[in-house]
C-alpha cells in the first residue's frame, strides 16, 4: 500500500520548524496572500509545483522536502534505528547528504530570515513614527 505524502502538512511542518508564522509566509509570497489562504493551503494534500517552488524559495527548503517527506515513514525509520538503546538495524552507509551540514545551513538561513524580518519591522516602525510625528 503506497502512502500519500500530504504536501500542505509538510509546508506547515517545515514553516513551524523554522518558527515562521502564517502571516509572515503570506507576506513573503505576495499581496494576493493572507493568513487564511496559507491555512487553507496547508490543508491541501497536493500543491502545484510552481507554488511549491515559491514556498521553497521563501523558506529555503528544497521543493523535494515538501513533495517527498512522509512523517509515518520517518517515524518508522527512527523507531527502527534504535533497538533497546543499541544503534540500528539499517544504517545507510552512503548518505546522499550530511545531516549536520544541512542543519547548520538551515539554521544560518533561519537566522538570515529572522534578521531580514527584524530589519523590515524596524523600517516599518520608522515609517509609523514619522507618520505619527506628522499628526
Amino acid at each position: 500500500m503506497e502512502q500519500k505524502v500530504h504536501q500542505g502538512r509538510n509546508v506547515k511542518r517545515f514553516r513551524e520548524m523554522l518558527g515562521i508564522k502564517q502571516e509572515a509566509l503570506a507576506y513573503e509570497l505576495g499581496e494576493e496572500w493572507n493568513q487564511k489562504k496559507i491555512s487553507l493551503l496547508e490543508q491541501k494534500e497536493a500543491i502545484e509545483t510552481s507554488l511549491l517552488k515559491q514556498i521553497s524559495e521563501v523558506l529555503h527548503i528544497p521543493v523535494e522536502a515538501f513533495q517527498n517527506f512522509d512523517e509515518e515513514q520517518a517515524v518508522n525509520i527512527i523507531s527502527n534505528t534504535f533497538d533497546n538503546g543499541s544503534i540500528l538495524n539499517g544504517i545507510n552507509h552512503n548518505p546522499t547528504f550530511h545531516p549536520i551540514e544541512q542543519l547548520i545551513k538551515l539554521h544560518e538561513e533561519k537566522i538570515a530570515l529572522y534578521e531580514r524580518m527584524l530589519k523590515e519591522k524596524d523600517e516599518m516602525m520608522g515609517r509609523l513614527e514619522k507618520l505619527l510625528g506628522k499628526n
